[in-house]
């Protein structure tokens, strides 16, 4: 028998395909503005440079200060420069941080949001904002923090260094794992994670021996997107706060963060809900989803260890006691001490398991 159930339905407009960057334009003025600002980070400044030449009399220029872990500061500079270049929307070129500073723009200013992914991390479906000061990641989440449109553009995929391809996809992979089990999961999204987690097991081995291979890169973009969809559907567990513990308070890389993080957590869980989690397992293989994960990650490339990214051992104990301050809801009760053995695993680079 079918369990009761929720669905929201899906609000976010979205364009898919090849060379759909090329109707930025037309979605700016769908949503009825006739003035939109140009986000990126420093590292890609060109290419919305070139995007903003694009749309022609709806630029209002570029602000190319996008910053991982969306520091408020940045985002303070940025909303001043978006009202004084008379913008009403945000046109967010590239990964999770300039969407995350597109989003803290338009809950401080009530600006429309036209998103274009560049990676597969994906925040760009979500209503979800996580944002840094003093130190530490706070996340909240509003309706008016989801983009009204995003354009995913294959194209733009196809320069993605085979490094940065694996851990955003493995950072998409954990939103559709916490998905499984959250508490207003629905089939609909089930079935979503369920078809991206084979498209990335298919897709980026194909990626990794050929960059260029415009089948693979559609086939990870939709996985993407459908993961990027579960993430804003659902709450969010233990993976995304020690991602945002570690992201917020010891600045590590995004995607790397959570890609380390995800065979441990899954295990974790797992051990409360396997039978939510199976459908990794069927996946990935390993006898067990944390396993798979990590067996899967270590034949794609991914970093293993939280000492890939400059966590020192003695900095375990000062995370445990960040991600316990504030109560949350998980499958599995947390504890300092069991936080504290799911981190050293992951400092290690243990295999979940064994």
């Amino acid at each position: 028998m079918m369990e009761s159930f929720i669905f929201p339905g899906l609000t976010t407009r979205v364009v898919f395909g090849s060379g759909t960057m090329a109707r930025a334009e037309e979605e700016v003025r769908r949503l009825g503005h006739g003035k939109a600002l140009v986000l990126s980070t420093p590292h890609q400044n060109a290419d919305a440079e070139k995007l903003a030449a694009s749309l022609g009399e709806l630029s209002a220029g570029v602000f190319a200060g996008a910053t991982m872990h969306t520091p408020v500061d940045v985002t303070e500079k940025a909303a001043e420069a978006f009202r004084a270049s008379g913008a009403t929307a945000v046109v967010s070129l590239g990964g999770g941080s300039t969407t995350g500073l597109g989003k803290a723009i338009a809950v401080r200013t009530g600006a429309d949001q036209v998103v274009i992914p560049t990676t597969y991390a994906g925040s760009e479906m979500t209503d979800i904002l996580g944002e840094t000061a003093d130190g530490e990641k706070k996340t909240r989440r509003s309706p008016d923090i989801r983009p009204e449109t995003v354009i995913y553009d294959v194209d733009l995929t196809l320069s993605l260094p085979v490094a940065l391809t694996v851990t955003s996809a493995m950072n998409a992979i954990a939103h559709a794992m916490e998905a499984f089990y959250a508490p207003d999961r629905n089939p609909v999204i089930v079935l979503m994670c369920k078809d991206a987690l084979a498209a990335f097991r298919d897709g980026i081995p194909r990626l990794i021996e050929d960059p260029q291979d415009r089948a693979a890169r559609a086939q990870a973009l939709y996985a993407a997107w459908c993961c990027s969809t579960a993430l804003g559907y659902v709450q969010m567990a233990l993976h995304h706060k020690l991602a945002h513990v570690f992201g917020g308070s010891f600045d590590t890389p995004h995607a790397e963060t959570h890609a380390i993080l995800l065979p441990y957590t899954t295990a974790f869980n797992e051990q409360a809900v396997p039978e939510l989690l199976a459908p990794i397992a069927e996946v990935f293989g390993g006898g067990s989803a944390g396993g798979g994960l990590w067996d899967f990650a270590r034949a794609v490339g991914s970093p293993l260890s939280l000492q890939a990214i400059g966590i020192q051992e003695a900095d375990l104990d000062r995370a445990t006691s960040i991600a316990v301050k504030n109560a949350y809801a998980n499958p599995r009760p947390i504890d300092p001490g069991s936080i504290r053995e799911l981190l050293q695993a992951a400092w290690e680079g243990r295999r979940p398991g064994g």
